[in-house]
């Protein structure tokens, strides 16, 4: 399965080798040095930042000193809010940090409804000299497929098509199926993949949340790399477990929620400490669709099968076209004819380009009133109407207030 950048398939146990688990600098995940870090931003150990002043006093040389010991290579600073921008990402910040060998990711929350400025304040932030910019969308663009497209395309004219540029949304695909995956980590989307993956808030043990989410996630193709939560009752060797599965499952990068917790939990040792714990992994399957399914996963899947097999809709939902057109598809590459997507069919799947429905220009020309021809699918997919399964992990709890 060509899976792009530092993720591969997993498939025994024998995911890295025991030393790995030892020593960070030998598993991509080493120290900070006096030199540039590396080329990747969100290769090593990233600590997100909400409020600069609220971390290490609110003195940029302290969190650059800290962050050097604690081997992070990467701090990624919130720059906006929706539409308005946080004037605590600034040039002098970034210079700053780059002045200490780190790199300076931003991150913007963003809900949907104003697109094209919730892009632009994006954009703002990378001319103030970010290095990679993450997108934290979360239950407000659940449904708004034609957003998502808007927000993206946007983005991508100003910034370009190389950018680096990250999603840190639900960790649970499946239980999201109107939230709009196939759009950020589509064609022309984010690069990164970055699952808040809060084993806490979720209630359950780090073992369970990786190998839940990974099986969801992997099917986008983006690189992966955790989120952890340093908050809700984190403990020391929860911190370690989930360091040592970050390793395992050959991720070469982990970021963590959020300074003011790691100051206020006393965590920094478990985060940055040489030794982390050893944990044995399930391997990953796939997500099995098959006639009832619905939501994103269903979404991805018909648009590489519309790729494969002519007059293949996107709707988001599993019914008798795309059972038909799915079975046609595994008898011509030769595959177990079973109408349900099981590990050979996916990875035959994966092989193809996605087809790029246009949820936006359907949107636009339904606002318009135009009688063009419209895609298929219309501005979203028959699944952008379906509540989540769950809440997996609580909402953040204001993100209003510019410090």
């Amino acid at each position: 399965m060509g899976l792009p950048g530092n993720f591969r398939p997993i498939r025994s146990l024998r995911l890295a080798p025991v030393w790995c688990a030892l020593t960070l600098a030998s598993c991509g995940l080493g120290l900070a040095t006096a030199s540039t870090v590396v080329a990747n931003p969100l290769a090593g150990r990233s600590m997100w930042i909400w409020y600069v002043r609220g971390s290490a006093g609110g003195s940029v040389s302290a969190i650059v000193a800290q962050a050097r010991a604690a081997g992070v290579t990467n701090l990624i600073v919130k720059s906006g809010d929706g539409s308005g921008y946080w004037s605590q990402f600034s040039p002098g910040l970034v210079r700053s940090i780059h002045a200490g060998g780190l790199h300076a990711c931003a991150w913007q929350y963003v809900y949907g409804t104003h697109p094209a400025a919730e892009a632009a304040i994006g954009a703002d932030a990378v001319h103030a000299g970010a290095d990679c910019l993450i997108i934290d969308a979360e239950a407000e663009y659940e449904g708004r497929y034609a957003s998502a497209q808007v927000y993206i395309d946007d983005l991508r004219a100003s910034v370009g098509s190389r950018f680096p540029i990250g999603l840190a949304s639900f960790p649970y695909v499946d239980y999201h199926p109107a939230f709009p995956f196939s759009v950020f980590l589509g064609p022309n989307g984010a690069q990164f993949n970055l699952p808040q993956m809060y084993w806490r808030d979720i209630g359950s043990s780090p073992e369970t949340v990786f190998h839940h989410a990974y099986t969801h996630n992997r099917i986008y193709r983006r690189t992966i790399y955790p989120l952890g939560q340093l908050d809700g009752g984190a403990s020391s060797d929860g911190v370690r477990l989930f360091r040592g599965l970050t390793v395992r499952y050959r991720s070469r990068g982990i970021s963590w929620w959020d300074w003011a917790w790691a100051d206020a939990s006393g965590l920094w040792g478990a985060l940055s400490g040489l030794y982390l714990s050893v944990s044995t992994v399930t391997p990953l399957g796939y997500p099995q669709l098959g006639y009832g399914s619905a939501g994103d996963e269903v979404v991805w899947l018909q648009e590489h099968l519309a790729r494969a097999v002519a007059g293949q809709r996107v709707t988001g939902t599993f019914a008798s076209e795309t059972l038909a057109h799915l079975k046609s598809f595994q008898a011509r590459r030769h595959l177990r004819v079973t109408g349900q997507t099981d590990a050979a069919t996916w990875r035959a799947l994966d092989r193809l380009a996605p087809v790029r429905v246009s949820w936006a220009a359907a949107a636009a020309a339904r606002d318009s009133g135009s009688r063009s021809r419209q895609p298929a699918s219309g501005s979203a997919p028959a699944s952008a109407r379906l509540p989540p399964v769950a809440d997996e992990i609580r909402p953040t709890e204001s993100r209003f207030g510019e410090p």
